[in-house]
């Protein structure tokens, strides 16, 4: 789904995300950046899974990963992942498209603080497919996200 450019407003509060690389929209010098506004505005999903770091099942709400790209009018093969304690791990563009990811903001309910695993967490629907459980996406799952470069 196509956002409105007006998605793209200069951010007016931190910025939690930097989008670089292949971006078409940008807000900022060589990049498209949004602050928790930006990404709260975009269309929200919500689903719950278990994930290999938790004992029970968690809700997870943020927007999809394939509409924080289109808001940047990002294109590419690839998704370089880079947390804010400097994880890095790379995502296959093409799995925006093929799976539910999103960018969780919220677990049950509450945003997520740095201390556990925010303001950002890349989480596929695990419980989705039996093809996500497994090391493969539980490694391109980074919490603390602070930016992407697409290639």
């Amino acid at each position: 789904m196509a956002l409105p450019a007006a998605a793209l407003q200069p951010a007016k509060s931190k910025v939690v995300l930097t989008l670089s690389g292949n971006v078409g929209e940008k807000n900022a010098p060589n990049a498209a950046v949004f602050d928790m506004e930006m990404v709260e505005k975009l269309p929200q999903r919500t689903f719950t899974t278990m994930t290999p770091w938790d004992k029970q099942p968690i809700a997870f709400t943020g927007p999809l990963l394939r509409d924080v790209l289109a808001a940047a009018k990002a294109s590419g093969t690839l998704l370089k992942a880079v947390a804010l304690n400097d994880y890095q791990t790379s995502v296959p563009f093409e799995d925006a498209q093929k799976f539910d990811v999103i960018l969780a903001h919220k677990m049950n309910g509450k945003s997520i603080p740095v201390k556990t695993k925010g303001p950002l967490f890349i989480v596929y629907p695990y419980d989705s497919n039996p093809e996500l459980r497994s090391a493969i996406y539980y490694e391109r799952s980074a919490w603390q996200l602070k930016s992407l470069t697409i290639e």
